[in-house]
């Protein structure tokens, strides 16, 4: 009975201390976490980042405290007065971004019958004609209670509303400046157009109508000529598209626009006429990072899906 009872004592005892411990990686992640290590990482700042989360700057330090606790690296270094990604916290940053986006649209998925309120989009009216009917009517039609407010403007205003947040989300025209926060979303063509009843391309200087000074497309335009060796004057400028369109149609002016502006009566000009050729319009979706929203997302879903035009192997070139 003893000898047997102590077998068993030994077994045991034998098995308990063999026990399998919980393997490091079974840790979960926190989205709350993840979510301000973005911030960080996209603002540069802790402070800035806090602002953006809605948390005290002791608080968001906590939770980076712990987020590198849990994965067991740090992924932050200073540069003086700002936060660098350690070559850690870039690898990380790749799947925080991912992990949040899914934590979102998992809310959504269930959220969506339910939202109401309203959510502000800016677009230029470059795009607005082209776009804005489908991307308002099959929102509208998913989300009846939500009021969707409109604001036209050129990109680099659009910009500075979503760096203010004044607005919810914006369709703009993705730079070398902007590209950094917008997410591409379409690439287009870029266009040199005249009227089609006209010969105005023909004159020497060539008469432009083109955007404000701040317009790239104005500087693209103006750079390739002089590269191309083609004089030429600036006769018309605006910041609506109506009215540059409306200079082209009538046979004052060249203009450049993206390949969804063209309108009838619009001749398109090549090489064979003398016009250099024009790199690509980059579309872009940005995104208010100070005060994110379901509304918002359930916006940027509907203009995705209905801008898209990139495949995985351009976008990836």
């Amino acid at each position: 009975m003893n000898q047997a009872s102590e077998c068993f004592s030994s077994h045991v005892s034998f098995c308990v201390m063999n026990a399998p411990e919980p393997h490091p990686m079974t840790v979960m992640l926190d989205p709350d976490q993840l979510r301000t290590f973005v911030a960080i990482a996209e603002t540069g700042s802790f402070t800035r980042a806090a602002e953006v989360v809605h948390k005290t700057q002791s608080a968001v330090s906590m939770q980076m405290k712990r987020l590198e606790e849990r994965v067991g690296r740090p992924v932050f270094m200073r540069d003086g007065r700002a936060s660098r990604l350690t070559e850690d916290g870039e690898r990380l940053l790749d799947y925080a971004r991912r992990i949040v986006k899914l934590n979102v649209e998992a809310v959504l998925s269930f959220a969506d019958a339910a939202l109401s309120g309203r959510v502000c989009l800016g677009v230029p009216d470059d795009y607005a004609d082209r776009y804005l009917p489908d991307i308002m009517a099959r929102f509208s039609r998913t989300h009846p209670s939500v009021e969707l407010t409109v604001l036209c403007e050129p990109s680099s205003e659009l910009v500075q509303h979503i760096a203010g947040g004044t607005i919810d989300l914006a369709i703009i025209t993705a730079t070398e400046i902007t590209a950094r926060n917008a997410h591409v979303i379409r690439r287009e063509r870029l266009l040199w157009v005249s009227s089609a009843r006209h010969s105005v391309h023909l004159e020497t200087p060539v008469p432009l109508a083109l955007g404000r000074t701040t317009c790239q497309w104005r500087d693209i335009a103006v750079s390739r000529l002089v590269g191309a060796g083609r004089s030429h004057r600036i006769l018309y400028t605006s910041p609506n598209s109506g009215a540059v369109a409306a200079a082209v149609l009538a046979g004052l002016a060249v203009s450049v626009l993206p390949e969804s502006a063209l309108r009838t009566g619009m001749r398109v000009l090549g090489s064979a006429d003398g016009y250099p050729p024009l790199p690509p319009c980059d579309i872009g979706l940005l995104r208010n990072r100070h005060e994110p929203s379901l509304l918002a997302d359930a916006l940027a879903q509907h203009i995705v899906q209905g801008l898209d035009n990139l495949t995985d192997a351009e976008a990836a070139q």
